[in-house]
Parts: structure tokens; sequence; C-alpha cells
């Protein structure tokens, strides 16, 4: 299994969670359970899969709030022994989020600018002007500082980062990855899989290109043979 891949259960339960990894089976060992998940049983798919089968997991809940609540809430998460987990890259909530962490073996990877944004989004966030992958490439540095062990960035800013002091030994993951020929969807700012990881990142997500596939495992198994 190439963990480089993390494959995105944007499914809308565990049943079907359950069903696409088991049609998977070994040739994905990382998945990736986000907040539209939630509801639809994903801590018990994220225990499952990580207890009984052996898969490394990535919570992705971008947890924003006050310093205390972002503590507890990884304070929490953290006794389940999954992999990675998603904060909002300001600087204050990633430190919150690495106090809570503390003692446990589980990554802190900070979201720096969503990868379905572009420069006309942050000018209706009323985001500060200036050209989008230096705003990503400063939140970045500024969430690493902070304590963060990894940042989530789009492809196209992967080499701008893994070029930074701060990303020294720590993480890129990138989503908005689309193997050749795939619709882009609702993500703006992406590349292919081997794009990516040459560009610098240490895994890549994909999602709708594996699960929504006629043949997911060949989907999946296309990806990671084309990976450098």
């Amino acid at each position: 299994m190439d963990d480089r891949l993390i494959v995105a259960l944007d499914v809308p339960n565990i049943v079907q969670g359950l069903d696409l990894a088991a049609r998977l089976g070994g040739s994905v060992g990382f998945y990736k359970i986000g907040l539209g998940m939630l509801t639809g049983g994903g801590l018990a798919l994220a225990n499952e899969l990580k207890g009984e089968y052996g898969k490394r997991i990535f919570l992705d809940m971008k947890l924003f709030d006050i310093g205390a609540t972002v503590e507890a809430a990884v304070r929490g998460l953290a006794q389940y022994d999954l992999d990675f987990l998603t904060v909002h890259g300001d600087p204050q909530v990633v430190a919150a989020a690495a106090t809570g962490k503390a003692g446990s073996n589980l990554k802190i990877l900070a979201v720096t600018v969503l990868t379905s944004l572009d420069r006309a989004d942050l000018d209706a966030n009323l985001i500060r002007p200036g050209d989008l992958a230096d705003i990503t490439l400063e939140r970045a540095a500024r969430a690493l500082d902070a304590g963060a062990d990894g940042v989530i960035a789009s492809p196209q800013e992967a080499a701008a980062i893994r070029a930074l002091p701060q990303a020294r030994g720590k993480l890129i993951v990138t989503p908005g990855v689309r193997p050749a020929g795939s619709a882009a969807g609702d993500q703006k700012r992406t590349a292919t899989p081997a794009e990516a990881l040459s560009s610098g990142a240490d895994h890549i997500v994909v999602g709708r290109p594996i699960w929504a596939a006629t043949d997911p495992v060949a989907a999946a198994r296309a990806i990671l043979a084309s990976l450098p």
C-alpha cells in the first residue's frame, strides 16, 4: 500500500463508507473522513477502519473556535489514536490544537486557504488584498511557527511551502488533486497526482474520482500507478 494516496470517503454514512473501503481492500491504506460524514457515523467509521482493519485515518474537521474550545475538542479526539486532524490555520487555533494533542501521536494539519477558493472568494470574505499564493504561503509559515505538524494547501502552492525554512520535516497534504481528464468539480486550484507529489506534497487527497467511478478499485490503482 502506498500511503501517499489518501482516499476521501465523501459518502453519506458509515455503511457506504465500509462498503467502499471493503471494495478497495488492500489497495488503499489511508482514508479521509470529513465533516459531511460526522452525522453519518464518521467517528465510528474512523475507529472501525483504524482498529479492525489497520487503516490510517485523516479526520478532516477543520476546527475553528476560541482557543479553550479547540484545545478541548482536540484533546477529546486525540484519544481515538487517529493519524491526522485538520484545524483552521489561524495561529491561535493551531497553538490551542497543539496543546490539546499533547502526549498523543496525532498530527495537526493547518488549513491555509481552501482549494475551492480563488481571489474573488477572498474578496467576498473580506480577506486582505494580495496574491492568493502569497497569502497561502504566509498562512502556512505562521501556522507552522504556531506548532502545526503540517499544512493543507493546494498543489499549486506546495513547492513554495516546501521551500519554507519552517516546513523542514513537516507534512504537506494536498486536496484538489484530479487525475488527468477528470472534472475539477468544486475545486479551483488543482493538479494531477504526479504533479502534486513532484511539487513537494507528502500526501494527496482524492475523493470523487475514486468513489464516484464505475470501478473504484481500478480508479485507485490507476492513480497509484501514476505516482512518481
